[in-house]
């Protein structure tokens, strides 16, 4: 019988030998960077980060202004680490045990300081998210932004999710969490019953977090996948949680309670038990020191420009939904405004700077003209080389289901499945923009309806 650190090696190696990553890199990208952390050839971002010294010693004494300033200047001074660590002209490991303030740390305090005048996503909605109390002293309700947080987080399930791309699923899974509530209203939104309960799940601690993290990495989960509703109105949780992964103890773990507390919402039994013999195996290590999982960001793309300067140093694969077009649909089927020049301004910055990305887009009913096909456009006239899934799994649920309690009547237009005319029609467009769609979406296709 082999062991878990065997199976987990050979896992690996399949992982590798994906037949995907030649159909992507003879399309022009074959998202190099991510495979390389995932397979431990490289050291996840979030480790170079921590490399990075910031000049500040005191960073909470700093003024917002003075930490953005400085983490303008350790940006240019990761990218160059970067470049150095891809080349293997840099060591990683200079650095991470001085005890001395990171870009990391940075990164944490800027979140937190966000967090005060909430400027996560695109609403700008200004609240000051870190004060818990129900109200004021004149009886006075609490404000509240869109997505009608405070600062706990709230995570409805982990696991590893054996349904996403290829690329991210691989041979044993992503290593999927998801969060409760959002910052968009889509009346189709397939995971309603999470992104519109601000109530749902369990409230978890950035530590917590990071335990998720850990053990879905250390079970063999080939990324950590942050989603939802949207990870982006969680950021500083979740930067404060990746902060925290290199310095985890596995003696330390075994013993805590808090394990079998975040247990109670594991949606899978993918390992049966934490299985502590994985605490050497090369599927979450470093050069056989440093635990390693690239960072996923699975996200609507309706976050700010500081949120995305943030996730830079930290994410090393991205993979955002672009759902509609320019005109008047993300407002009439999702309440959001300012969302074409908001994700399309988000997508050509990690463009831009050269960063590994999946993009998605679901056809939906009555929408191929309107939505689908200036989406498609777009993406051929900017990055045509970038993977796309274009999605057909499309059904009507949350306000648009017809069975449904919540069903209303203004979404008739949606409340049925795409015909086999519109799914086949999106494929040859996509076909006649020679965009780089073929290998995810046809894998992933539901109806099989391929051209």
């Amino acid at each position: 019988m082999l062991s878990p650190f065997s199976v987990l090696k050979k896992e690996s190696s399949k992982f590798k030998s994906l037949n995907i990553w030649k159909q992507l890199k003879d399309d022009g990208n074959d998202l190099s960077w991510y495979l390389a952390v995932s397979t431990n050839r490289m050291p996840a971002k979030y480790l170079i980060s921590k490399s990075i010294l910031c000049n500040i010693t005191d960073l909470t004494a700093a003024t917002e202004e003075r930490l953005w300033e400085e983490h303008r200047n350790l940006t240019e001074i990761f990218l160059e680490t970067w470049k150095k660590v891809r080349s293997e002209k840099y060591d990683v490991t200079c650095n991470l045990d001085s005890g001395k303030t990171s870009l990391m740390d940075l990164n944490i305090e800027l979140t937190k300081r966000m967090l005060k005048h909430c400027n996560f996503c695109r609403w700008n909605c200004q609240i000051n998210r870190s004060v818990q109390s129900a109200g004021s002293a004149s009886g006075e309700a609490k404000k509240q932004g869109t997505c009608q947080l405070e600062s706990t987080s709230k995570v409805s399930s982990y696991f590893h999710h054996c349904g996403e791309e290829i690329v991210f699923r691989g041979t044993m899974g992503s290593g999927t969490i998801f969060f409760t509530s959002c910052n968009m209203r889509c009346s189709f939104c397939q995971n309603g019953d999470i992104s519109t309960d601000k109530d749902n799940g369990i409230p978890i601690t950035p530590y917590l977090l990071a335990l998720m993290i850990w053990q879905l990495r250390m079970e063999g989960c080939h990324n950590t996948n942050w989603v939802g509703g949207d990870p982006t109105i969680h950021l500083h949780t979740i930067v404060e949680a990746i902060g925290m992964l290199d310095s985890l103890q596995m003696s330390a773990i075994n013993k805590m309670k808090q394990y079998e507390y975040i247990e109670s919402i594991k949606a899978d039994n993918y390992v049966n038990r934490y299985n502590t013999t994985l605490k050497n195996s090369e599927s979450a290590f470093y050069q056989r020191r440093l635990f390693n999982s690239p960072q996923l960001w699975n996200s609507n793309f309706f976050m700010s420009n500081e949120t995305l300067h943030i996730l830079r140093s930290l994410m090393d694969v991205w993979l955002p939904d672009f759902k509609f077009g320019p005109g008047k649909c993300a407002l009439d089927l999702s309440r959001t405004p300012w969302y074409w020049d908001t994700v399309t301004n988000n997508l050509k910055q990690i463009h831009g700077w050269g960063e590994d990305l999946v993009i998605r887009h679901l056809i939906m009913p009555n929408h191929v003209e309107c939505c689908t096909k200036p989406v498609l456009d777009w993406i051929a006239l900017n990055m045509p080389e970038v993977p796309v899934n274009i999605m057909d799994q499309y059904y009507p649920d949350n306000l648009c289901d017809p069975s449904s309690s919540k069903y209303r009547e203004r979404y008739n237009e949606i409340s049925r499945s795409p015909t086999e005319e519109e799914i086949i029609r999106s494929y040859q467009y996509a076909r006649e923009l020679n965009l780089n769609f073929e290998a995810l979406s046809y894998e992933k296709s539901v109806f099989k309806l391929i051209p």
